[in-house]
């Protein structure tokens, strides 16, 4: 039997095994015991400290900036999922994976959840205090369609988009850091991995897809229903060919193109291998997105170290 509090799709995790029984709970909240998600909103990050790198004519990404982003992903992404399951407790205690949550379970009240969101946003704000100030007032933006996101699915069937904006700033965030600006590169990076969100929660929202019919939620996933596959081709097509373009824009060579067309192989076999109507499988082709977006990252720091040795 799960240990009280414990989520339903999270077992045998670091949490579970090590954390302190006190503070399980909150780092539930905070997702630590399921990191994917913190690792997708990092990648759009990483990707532009790396197009950045080519782009100035660096050879690797800002070591201090691909750290700073880490923090910050993972302190940002706890912090959204707390306001989520603050906004969402109600609609959370009706769904069989997300009724163990801390707050619908009753392990956390509403405002010690509040208190916890407010100080990972310090620690938050304290990582984004180390960057330019364009990137700052960037990273300040971004808090409104994060604020949004939970509400979207209570009004559209594309929730996926708002999710897209939100979890793909960080496409914007490197180029700024570097440059203090926003260029080409960075907005075609930006497009693409907006797509590569739609896909993937599309994806991640199957599983839910009964439970969200019957509380009355709205997703991609039970707007494309049966034709899933077709939207996941034409998105991740998308996603493919507009950060193609944000490497070409930024002037990358043959490894960011290897490393493009086995991340576009990546996400074709994701499609391949998907079943709807299989929460298990769905749960893992998402999780493997976080191998994909390493995979491009690796390209594009591998073509910033190879223009700047060689050529």
């Amino acid at each position: 039997m799960n240990e009280v509090g414990r989520v339903a799709d999270s077992t045998g995790n670091w949490v579970d095994t090590f954390a302190p029984p006190f503070c399980r709970p909150y780092l539930r909240l905070a997702r630590a015991d399921r990191p994917i998600g913190a690792w997708l909103l990092l990648m759009p990050c990483w990707w532009s400290a790396g197009l950045a790198a080519v782009a100035a004519g660096h050879p690797y990404p800002n070591p201090w900036h691909v750290l700073l982003f880490f923090v910050g992903a993972f302190v940002m992404r706890g912090a959204g999922c707390t306001w989520n399951d603050i906004i969402d407790r109600k609609l959370d205690a009706q769904v069989a994976r997300t009724r163990s949550r801390p707050i619908p379970s009753g392990q956390v009240s509403v405002r010690a959840a509040a208190i916890f969101l407010v100080l990972q946003a310090l620690v938050g704000l304290a990582v984004l205090a180390q960057f330019n100030h364009f990137t700052i007032m960037l990273g300040i933006a971004s808090l409104a369609i994060v604020a949004l996101y939970p509400l979207a699915k209570r009004v559209t069937w594309w929730p996926q988009v708002v999710l897209g904006l939100a979890f793909s700033w960080g496409a914007l965030m490197g180029c700024a850091a570097v440059f203090a600006r926003i260029d080409a590169p960075a907005l075609h990076l930006d497009a693409g991995s907006i797509a590569w969100v739609i896909g993937y929660d599309t994806i991640y929202a199957h599983q839910d897809r009964e439970d969200d019919a019957l509380i009355g939620v709205k997703s991609t996933a039970r707007l494309f229903g049966e034709r899933t596959r077709l939207a996941l081709i034409c998105f991740y097509s998308l996603a493919v060919v507009l950060i193609g373009l944000s490497g070409v824009a930024a002037g990358t060579g043959a490894v960011f193109v290897i490393g493009c067309i086995l991340f576009g192989a990546h996400l074709g076999w994701q499609i391949e291998r998907l079943d709807i109507n299989d929460p298990d499988l769905c749960l893992r082709v998402f999780k493997s997105n976080r191998d994909a977006g390493l995979l491009l990252f690796a390209a594009l720091a591998g073509d910033a170290a190879y223009q700047a040795y060689t050529l």
